[in-house]
């Protein structure tokens, strides 16, 4: 298992439905794939001086990708979502 903070958490995710939630301090983030919620929760709060209240993780699986006459796969992932808990400060990662 990795045991850096920055090899667990490989990039923060940035889509409609996951910047609708920051409001209520939740996150999601791209995490290796062999990461459980016990290592993730302690490098979120490591990384960010940031309080977790909840991790809760999703194994994404692979899709069917074409260009022209050539199919293949994307590659599956693994992804966090992380809510914070009230007297915690936010993450400025998200910010636009």
């Amino acid at each position: 298992m990795k045991t850096n903070a920055y090899e667990i958490l490989k990039r923060p995710i940035i889509t409609e439905k996951s910047m609708s939630v920051l409001e209520d301090k939740v996150y999601t983030f791209e995490v290796d794939k062999s990461a459980n919620k016990t290592h993730i929760k302690l490098a979120i709060e490591e990384l960010f001086d940031v309080k977790v209240e909840r991790v809760n993780i999703i194994n994404a699986k692979p899709r069917p990708r074409r260009v022209g006459k050539y199919a293949g796969y994307k590659s599956s992932f693994k992804k966090a979502i992380v809510k914070l808990t009230k007297d915690s400060k936010e993450i400025t990662t998200f910010e636009m």
